[in-house]
């Protein structure tokens, strides 16, 4: 499913336009990347939860050369589902 399928499944869902549904669904994705770039939890009850988690810098290999390279601490946006998505997809 991409982005076109998901607004026309939220439009039909919410009996409003496509074009009110693809409104929210951005709203919605603007609100989670705001909330982690500030260090703040997602929390959506039976979903899931988005949070951002530290990554530590570490060394690595340049797969071309096999030169150790340096790669520097930064955050990853992370998923976990709630219980009422895993029982849906199980």
């Amino acid at each position: 499913m991409n982005k076109q399928d998901l607004v026309a499944a939220v439009a039909a869902g919410a009996d409003i336009s496509k074009t009110a549904a693809g409104l929210a669904i951005d709203a919605l994705t603007d609100a989670v990347k705001g909330a982690l770039a500030r260090g703040e939890e997602v929390n959506i009850i039976g979903f899931g939860k988005f949070f951002s988690a530290e990554q530590a810098a570490r060394t690595g290999r340049n797969p071309r050369t096999g030169e150790a390279i340096q790669i520097k601490a930064s955050k990853l946006p992370k998923f976990k589902a709630g219980k009422e998505l895993k029982d849906a997809v199980n």
